[in-house]
């Protein structure tokens, strides 16, 4: 099978893109030449993140429109994004959010639980035979350190009893889920030159949690004289597209561009392979109001 050669000229898609660590990645895989295509829920802020990575890179930069809370706007962006390339030789999940407050999304689904997990676990499987197409190939899902020391509450997923002003522990509940998903990802993917990767960015200096008022605005901004830049925090997100180091590490958990410990539970293979199922059916389409099941 055809070598891993970095990302020059290849097709990479990413989520979470137009600002913070996804931003600063794309700048660096332009630069490197790749050909991206970015996510973008805010049409204003698609194109303002549009100029920027041009304008470090060069090559023109597509803008594909989804919101990935709901469920119908990820099988669009799917849809879309498999009309648009021939060929996509990296994923790369990386929008995620935390959240203050308990909210539904329009699928009756918790909306950490729907944007950090269900939407890249949704497009993985809806891009899957594209990127096998396109192999060698890659998919890569931010994850983090708040992993540790959570569980995924598999007799309460919608946080419906747990919640009761969890949400930073909800969050992390997400990124344990996003690195269980790429281990039983990789383990699916055996053999068809298809590679998954996690990776922990460090506590960075973004817009991240500044969306859950004004308390949480002020820590962030308290934080940030500690925090990393996004560039810093992008550099084994964009090593993990590029490098042909890690073709033979498929499933691992990074962290500064090595192989980092996550977690008893998030190194389970079985419950791995539970969660797949669970969110398998999770994303399954439903049936349409009316219509004969039997």
């Amino acid at each position: 099978m055809t070598e891993w050669t970095g990302v020059r000229d290849k097709r990479v898609l990413i989520t979470g893109a137009t600002r913070g660590i996804g931003l600063a990645a794309a700048q660096a895989l332009a630069r490197r030449g790749a050909q991206l295509a970015i996510v973008a829920r805010d049409d204003a802020r698609g194109a303002e993140a549009v100029k920027s990575i041009e304008g470090v890179g060069g090559s023109k930069v597509d803008v594909l429109h989804a919101e990935l809370t709901s469920q119908a706007s990820v099988r669009a962006l799917g849809d879309e994004a498999l009309a648009r390339y021939p060929s996509i030789d990296v994923l790369i999940n990386n929008a995620g959010a935390t959240f203050t407050t308990r909210q539904l999304t329009v699928d009756g689904i918790e909306r950490t639980w729907a944007l950090n997990h269900l939407a890249p676990f949704l497009l993985t499987a809806l891009l899957l035979d594209r990127l096998k197409e396109s192999a060698p190939a890659r998919i890569i899902t931010t994850s983090s350190d708040a992993h540790k020391g959570k569980l995924i509450p598999f007799d309460d997923l919608n946080a419906e009893r747990s919640w009761k002003g969890r949400g930073f522990t909800r969050y992390g509940e997400t990124k344990l889920a996003n690195i269980l998903f790429t281990r039983e990802l990789a383990r699916r993917l055996d053999g068809t030159g298809v590679t998954a990767y996690t990776f922990h960015p460090g506590l960075v200096a973004t817009g991240f949690n500044r969306n859950n008022g004004a308390l949480m605005t002020t820590a962030m901004t308290i934080i940030a004289p500690f925090a990393r830049s996004p560039r810093k925090a992008a550099q084994t997100l964009v090593w993990l597209a590029d490098s042909p180091d890690v073709s033979k590490q498929s499933g691992g958990y990074y962290e500064d561009r090595a192989l980092a410990v996550s977690s008893r539970q998030a190194q389970d293979p079985g419950l791995a392979r539970r969660l797949w199922e669970i969110s398998e059916e999770q994303v399954r389409p439903k049936a349409a109001a009316g219509t004969a099941t039997g």
